[in-house]
């Protein structure tokens, strides 16, 4: 393990043990700190916060290119930090970063990414955290200018940390390095998506489902993260794990809660 005085950079996933942007990141990072690399052995995309309750986790060490040390466990991202902490590092890391996803982690993708939920477990535990994310979901996506502007952003927060209960969240636009306008500190654009589910029979007659939709920006500010993405810009948007409306408190205390 790092001599005392080195830094110690934890990197996880959704994507899995394989993903490539994976393997981006921590090429981005490796000079920053001693990498440990705790990820999912499967892709875990969409997951959240999950953790795993019911049965057993699996936490195996793999051999993976370089003098990193690699483990890959059976579990969600979120598990993989929690693994990490207690059962590897025996202590907090300096920094959790978590990705680089294949695609968009934007506006209200942040609820379901487990990209986001990694290093927001990270940040629950006190590490300054950050999620990292290209709109790009194909296998062959070009990771360099994201892994670019990666390590610009983990060296900041390695360096300077974050204000208390907060992590980043970081998405970089499908552009080559020089098509790449610079970086914005965005708000999370109100935007969702409109679900339907397609209906369809298996062999046995036997109707299952589909999870189809469109994403509908609804917010056309120029302080978003969505504009900022479609004008090729980096988009960081500080996020909160506190959930709590603070603006709805002194509505909520004019009413009567008499019986």
């Amino acid at each position: 393990m790092a001599p005392p005085n080195k830094k110690i950079i934890l990197v996880t996933n959704d994507d899995g043990i394989t993903a490539p942007g994976l393997h981006a990141l921590v090429e981005a990072v490796k000079d920053l700190g001693e990498i440990v690399v705790v990820a999912p052995d499967s892709p875990q995309s969409g997951m959240g916060h999950a953790i795993t309750i019911n049965h057993p986790l699996r936490l195996d060490k793999v051999e993976m290119h370089g003098d990193h040390v690699w483990y890959q466990s059976s579990g969600t991202p979120v598990d993989c930090v929690k693994l990490a902490i207690d059962k590897i590092l025996h202590r907090k890391p300096d920094l959790c970063v978590s990705g680089i996803n294949h695609g968009s982690n934007s506006s209200i993708n942040v609820i379901y990414s487990g990209t986001m939920s990694a290093a927001m477990e990270g940040a629950i535990e006190g590490i300054p955290s950050v999620g990292f994310s290209l709109l790009n979901y194909s296998m062959d996506a070009d990771f360099s200018p994201a892994a670019a502007y990666a390590r610009v952003i983990a060296k900041n927060v390695l360096e300077k940390g974050l204000p208390t209960g907060s992590l980043l969240n970081v998405n970089i636009p499908n552009a080559g390095l020089d098509e790449i306008k610079g970086v914005k500190i965005c708000r999370q654009a109100m935007a969702k998506w409109v679900e339907e589910f397609d209906e369809r029979m298996d062999p046995n007659k036997r109707k299952y489902y589909w999870l189809t939709g469109k994403f509908i920006n609804q917010d056309k500010g120029e302080d978003t993260d969505e504009w900022a993405l479609s004008n090729n810009y980096v988009s960081i948007v500080p996020v909160q794990f506190d959930f709590t409306a603070h603006h709805a408190i002194p509505f909520l205390n004019t009413l009567s809660y008499e019986l």
